[in-house]
């Protein structure tokens, strides 16, 4: 996927653990083959071009198409599965395949936490230890090597950090309206959520809208709280974010 994936497991037996990791590793892997738009034998490429149907691909092909459809209903066309009018899904795969191997993990027997970044995009389940809570930091865009933010996962048995943003790789969220990369006042968007599947669209969805329409609809949805940072340094949060800083 054009980028790297680091584990932190606790818990559980060593030679358990390791089985696990090697399996979802092997499913990122998989996953990248499957919904690669960079393959031309992958699932989804033969699928845009007319030689597969969703029913004779995979069954987590359809399963991604719908949550890309679902996350496009709800941010009202602002996230799309569309690129110059192709079906692209790598917007939510990423976040999709991190969540997918992260739950996996957390079902080996005596794991108590798994965090797994993938890419910058955090999924946290349980806890690193007694007492303990995950935290993730979250890079200043403007200010090379700072930290903006310090999330807790505190009291929480789940919680994810997504980033959308010009940062790392430039401009290259697109303005589905358009087709061409977005121009905001934006420079990034920290969604933090429950899921990291839904928490990266919905990051990419508020970059595409801007700092004003992006900080009111992440307030108008249930169970999440974001962080934006717009060019000119300004920080604006939703209201609950305080809860979550640590």
């Amino acid at each position: 996927m054009g980028t790297v994936f680091s584990f932190d497991v606790r818990g559980g037996d060593p030679g358990a653990v390791q089985s696990a990791l090697e399996e979802a590793v092997a499913g990122l892997h998989r996953a990248d083959e499957v919904f690669s738009t960079y393959r031309d034998d992958s699932q989804i490429s033969r699928l845009v071009r007319g030689e597969l149907t969703v029913e004779e691909c995979d069954p987590e092909v359809a399963e991604v198409l719908e949550m890309g459809a679902e996350a496009e209903r709800t941010s009202e066309g602002w996230f799309s599965t569309s690129y110059e009018g192709r079906l692209d899904p790598t917007g939510i795969v990423k976040g999709w395949s991190v969540e997918r191997a992260a739950r996996a993990l957390a079902t080996v027997p005596g794991v108590i936490g798994v965090s797994l970044n993938g890419g910058g995009d955090v999924q946290l389940l349980g806890v690193p230890g007694a007492q303990r809570p995950w935290r993730v930091g979250v890079a200043d865009p403007l200010r090379p090597g700072g930290l903006a933010a310090v999330i807790s996962a505190a009291g929480l048995p789940e919680l994810a950090v997504a980033t959308s943003g010009t940062a790392e790789r430039g401009a290259h969220i697109v303005d589905p309206r358009t087709g061409r990369s977005a121009v905001t006042d934006l420079v990034a968007v920290t969604v933090v959520a429950p899921s990291v599947t839904w928490a990266d669209c919905w990051a990419t969805a508020a970059f595409a809208m801007g700092s004003r329409q992006g900080l009111r609809w992440l307030e108008s949805l249930e169970g999440v709280e974001a962080l934006l940072i717009t060019a000119g340094d300004e920080v604006r949060c939703t209201g609950g974010l305080a809860s979550r800083l640590g």
